[in-house]
C-alpha cells in the first residue's frame, strides 16, 4: 500500500509564506513525478507544479515566479515553497505522485489534501 501524507497547510496573511510537504511511504520502487494541485471553493482542481526527474519543475502562470516546487529523492518528499500568497491561493492543497510499486504496478495516488487559507 502507497500513502502520501501533506502537512504545512494554514493560515496566512497575505504577502506571506508557507512551505508545504509531502511524504510518499510505502511498497516504492520507483518515482517519476511528484506534484501539487488545488482546489479552490466551487472550481476545478488544478495543477500547481510537479517536477520529474532532473529536477525541473512544470508550473502553472498563476504561480511562476512565486512558487517553488522541489523534491528530496531520498526521502521521497515533495516540497511547495510558497511566496507572496494573495487570497486568490486560498485552496485544499493535494499532492500527487506518478510511481511504480514493488510489484511493478503504475499507481497514481493522492494525498488527502491540506488547507491554505490566506487572509488578513
Amino acid at each position: 500500500q502507497v500513502q502520501l501524507v501533506e502537512s504545512g497547510g494554514g493560515l496566512v496573511q497575505p504577502g506571506g509564506s508557507l512551505r508545504l510537504s509531502c511524504a510518499a511511504s510505502g511498497s516504492i520502487l520507483r518515482i517519476n513525478v511528484m506534484g501539487w494541485y488545488r482546489q479552490a471553493p466551487g472550481k476545478q482542481r488544478e495543477l500547481v507544479a510537479n517536477i520529474a526527474a532532473g529536477d525541473i519543475g512544470n508550473y502553472a502562470d498563476s504561480v511562476k515566479g512565486r512558487f517553488t516546487i522541489s523534491r528530496d529523492y531520498a526521502e521521497n518528499t515533495v516540497y511547495l515553497q510558497m511566496n507572496s500568497l494573495s487570497p486568490e491561493d486560498t485552496a485544499v492543497y493535494y499532492c500527487n505522485a506518478e510511481l511504480v510499486t514493488m510489484n511493478f504496478k503504475h499507481l497514481e495516488p493522492w494525498g488527502q489534501g491540506t488547507l491554505v487559507t490566506v487572509s488578513s
